[in-house]
């Protein structure tokens, strides 16, 4: 009944004629969760952890000197991008109508002034602005008294979407919501009538899913490439060992992915595509985000020191680490960022032989280095391409520039070649005889690799692979069927 009743009123004023509608009171608009669809608090903080890792504790130290001086030292040193901030569609698409009906526009935010004066400013229709500042923190009965002084105890209308905003609906002539939370609903129709109800228009639980990236599990099927390698995939304590291993490692992924998106929110906003991610857009929440990581971290440790060899978990610790200082340091320095993803291509390799108690070649280790450099490589191309094409100078968060394009298309296929010319070497080698009984065979795969790799080099050529090369592989047709017949020459060669 809650849910029909507001939406029937929130109907009749979608469709109000605004010339039989004399203009009422100001509007009174909040910013976190209302018109922007995340927390800039928040925001702030992981833009200041990505900045200046190394000075994160600051944040604590602030935060007992009170929220308000929190957000004026954030805000001082890192401001987010008001032009690239996630906004509620439906909520901006309303205020906008209000706006061109005449009535007057106030930002009304608990953030900090420097905030809501950028995002005013990027806009243009806010009239005024009602912000902390520094000493004072605009929430609940203080955002209420300040509405009522800017409007001198007159009517206004409010656009809210959280229970601190309960007290300002209660004295709002006009109150909407931006909440689907029944809880919620419910809470304010003992206050106020709603105008309207803004559905978020997210599914959380999809959204939660998407922000694990399943689809860069993938990648951690290397992990069983060092059993394949010593002809034990038959024995099924190993595959046991070796799966739970890939599952370990899939899930310290998914948190660190986490992670890296929650500090490259701000690049990702102004990627064609990244800007689609979970908490780029807004759709996931950044403290569910911080928990959601923390919580995967822990029951991977967890388990891994219940089930598998200590060398295993140290290994499993390393990974987080690099892939950890990948997304706050290396990812920033040219050339030390592909050296440090092919190293954790490599390291996935070690992990597996660890978890399984087989000893890794050299020359697999050596292959891997040159095969998975070429791949890191492939993808700074990709990357690079598509900023020429949209007339950037520079990959956001990344030190490549456009003029790197060359150089980076010339090394990326030649350290594939050398990938190749390791594999040569070993098949010519005295050690491929104690391990294949037809050796002769695995020199099939050598024109197999150099064609994947010259031909993946030739798709970000042309614009096709814009994505990251092994999930792009993952759905490739030609790719599996180049990865079905490497796996028959080499079956063939046992």
């Amino acid at each position: 009944m809650t849910n029909s009743r507001t939406s029937s009123v929130g109907l009749v004023s979608a469709g109000r004629d605004p010339r039989q509608v004399e203009v009422e009171g100001p509007l009174f608009v909040d910013l976190d969760g209302t018109l922007v669809a995340s927390d800039l608090l928040w925001e702030s903080a992981m833009l200041f952890v990505a900045k200046h890792p190394f000075e994160s504790w600051r944040i604590l130290i602030w935060l007992t000197q009170g929220k308000a001086r929190l957000k004026r030292q954030l805000a001082a040193r890192c401001l987010p991008n008001p032009a690239t901030l996630p906004y509620r569609r439906e909520v901006l698409e309303f205020i906008r109508a209000e706006a061109a009906r005449g009535r007057e526009l106030v930002l009304a935010t608990a953030g900090d002034r420097r905030i809501g004066e950028a995002v005013s400013k990027h806009f243009g229709f806010f009239r005024a602005v009602l912000a902390s500042d520094g000493k004072r923190n605009l929430s609940g009965v203080r955002k209420l008294n300040a509405i009522l002084a800017h409007t001198g105890g007159g009517g206004f209308g409010y656009v809210g979407d959280a229970e601190v905003d309960l007290e300002v609906w209660a004295r709002a002539s006009d109150s909407y919501i931006v909440s689907e939370s029944s809880r919620l609903l419910r809470a304010a129709e003992r206050v106020c009538r709603p105008c309207r109800v803004f559905p978020d228009g997210q599914n959380k639980f999809i959204s939660q899913v998407r922000a694990l990236r399943p689809n860069q599990w993938i990648k951690n099927l290397l992990l069983l490439v060092p059993l394949f390698a010593a002809h034990k995939m038959d024995d099924l304590t190993l595959l046991q060992s070796a799966l739970l291993a890939t599952g370990l490692f899939s899930v310290c992924a998914s948190a660190i992915y986490i992670l890296n998106d929650l500090l490259d929110m701000e690049g990702d906003r102004m990627h064609p595509k990244k800007c689609n991610r979970p908490f780029a857009s807004g759709a996931v929440s950044i403290p569910r985000g911080i928990l959601l990581s923390g919580g995967l971290l822990a029951a991977a440790f967890a388990t891994s020191i219940t089930w598998l060899p200590s060398n295993f978990s140290a290994l499993l610790g390393l990974y987080v680490v690099l892939t950890a200082a990948y997304s706050l340091f290396f990812k920033r320095r040219l050339l030390q960022d592909v050296f440090v993803l092919a190293g954790l291509y490599t390291l996935r390799l070690m992990a597996g032989g660890t978890a399984t108690g087989v000893d890794l070649s050299p020359w697999l280790l050596a292959f891997a280095l040159f095969f998975f450099l070429s791949l890191a490589y492939l993808k700074r191309y990709s990357e690079l391409l598509q900023i020429a094409d949209r007339n950037q100078r520079q990959i956001s968060g990344r030190n490549y520039v456009a003029e790197d394009n060359a150089l980076v298309g010339s090394v990326g296929p030649a350290s594939g070649y050398l990938a190749v010319m390791v594999l040569c070497l070993y098949i010519n080698s005295s050690a491929v005889v104690g391990y294949y009984s037809n050796p002769a065979v695995l020199w099939l795969l050598c024109p197999v690799f150099l064609y994947w790799i010259t031909r993946m080099w030739f798709l970000a050529g042309r614009r096709t692979l814009l994505d990251d090369p092994v999930v792009f592989a993952a759905t490739d047709g030609v790719s599996l069927l180049s990865g079905v017949a490497s796996v028959f020459i080499v079956s063939a060669a046992i």
